[in-house]
């Protein structure tokens, strides 16, 4: 079977051609790739990328763009995972978006195209996309930037891909790896109606209700999750930043969006939904103590937040005392026409109480066809590995 699909992927990806009287194999169509933002995420997208057989990759790496330099490489790709980092540190030219713009619109071509890679989170490389679309320039990212951020930001978006036919992509920005975004926009284009989404979008509040809140009245502070949730890596540097919500805000504002403004969608959903300005649009629920708010340090907030602990051990008794949970979770609503992020209580057979573990994500497809028993996505919802694995699938989606 394995077999089987590494010879259906070759040849897909594969055409036979003649060299000095010779048949060989080279790609039917090149994707030139650059990538912006070479961090965590961006260097492991990178490997995983040239970790493909370059005999069978349709995929040229032609340009690495860090916060300090850049290479563009058009004539002579990048296939070392190896001696990447060193060909981009030796470089001397700085980043240029609007030369890399041009560089890269000049390559495009019947049997070339190209796609762009942003890794970063940066709000400027956000605002290029719809330059980079209206070249001709697919554009890939995990960055949640432009699609939760201003509105009209995002119908640019949408404005330019649809006047040149280049693709944007995003399916990392919700899921990580997780087909979340996919699966919305096959239910919605296939005519499903969605009656409800919600889960657990953000792996930094799964891991601390996890661990926090199992059904039981007693069990560690809350403060104490915290801190050693930051100690993991789990959390931000200033926790504030994860227990503000913001990031499930994020992550509901584009399924919102996915949701209202696809041309499939139905008239009903477009209209129920609330008109999202932004991520701020959105009924979020922080846990941040007041007190708390505007703390500019992540130290100085952590030797702080016990003195709120009697409050979370209150809430985490009264849903002891229900039989249930706590979890922080998020609700695109159409039927009630809400979209909203907050601490909920579930009973402690209810799959968001059972089969979450460690930073797991949950998400519930509640629709006309999955009723009542709703379609469930679930797994690691962040990490270096499997964010660069849902910017590689999303790649692997142009050819």
């Amino acid at each position: 079977m394995a077999s089987s699909l590494l010879s259906s992927l070759r040849h897909s990806f594969t055409r036979p051609f003649l060299v000095r009287g010779t048949m060989s194999s080279a790609p039917s169509s090149q994707m030139l790739v650059a990538v912006v933002g070479v961090g965590l995420v961006g260097s492991e997208f990178i490997n995983q990328l040239l970790s493909i057989p370059s005999e069978t990759s349709p995929f040229r790496l032609v340009s690495l763009t860090s916060s300090t330099r850049t290479v563009f490489t058009p004539n002579q790709p990048i296939t070392s995972a190896s001696s990447w980092k060193s060909t981009l540190s030796q470089a001397t030219e700085k980043p240029d978006y609007q030369k890399l713009t041009t560089d890269l619109a000049k390559l495009i071509s019947p049997s070339t195209r190209v796609a762009l890679i942003d890794n970063t989170s940066s709000d400027d490389v956000a605002g290029m996309y719809p330059r980079w679309l209206k070249a001709g320039i697919n554009v890939i990212t995990p960055n949640k930037k432009a699609y939760s951020g201003d509105l009209g930001l995002y119908e640019k978006i949408l404005a330019a891909s649809k006047e040149s036919g280049a693709r944007f992509l995003n399916e990392s920005t919700v899921g990580a790896g997780l087909p979340v975004i996919s699966t919305l926009k096959e239910l919605v284009a296939t005519g499903d109606k969605i009656k409800k989404i919600e889960g657990v979008f953000s792996g930094t509040m799964s891991y601390i209700f996890n661990e926090f809140s199992t059904g039981a009245a007693d069990g560690p502070s809350f403060s104490s999750v915290v801190s050693i949730a930051r100690e993991k890596g789990y959390t931000e540097p200033h926790p504030a930043d994860d227990l503000n919500g913001f990031d499930v805000a994020r992550k509901l504002t584009i399924l919102c969006r996915t949701i209202s403004l696809s041309p499939s969608s139905s008239s009903s959903s477009r209209t129920s939904l609330p008109s999202l300005q932004s991520f701020a649009s959105v009924q979020t629920t922080s846990l941040i103590p007041k007190p708390l708010e505007g703390i500019p340090t992540g130290d100085e907030f952590l030797s702080r937040l016990p003195e709120f602990d009697a409050d979370f051990d209150k809430m985490r008794k009264e849903a002891s005392a229900e039989g249930k949970v706590l979890r922080f979770v998020g609700v695109v609503d159409p039927v009630k026409g809400e979209v909203k992020a907050g601490l909920e209580k579930y009973p402690v057979n209810h799959p968001f109480a059972t089969s979450l573990g460690g930073s797991d994500n949950i998400i519930m497809f509640h629709t006309e066809r999955y009723s009542p028993r709703p379609l469930i996505i679930q797994g690691a919802g962040a990490g270096a590995a499997v964010t660069a694995m849902g910017v590689l699938g999303d790649l692997l989606k142009l050819i």
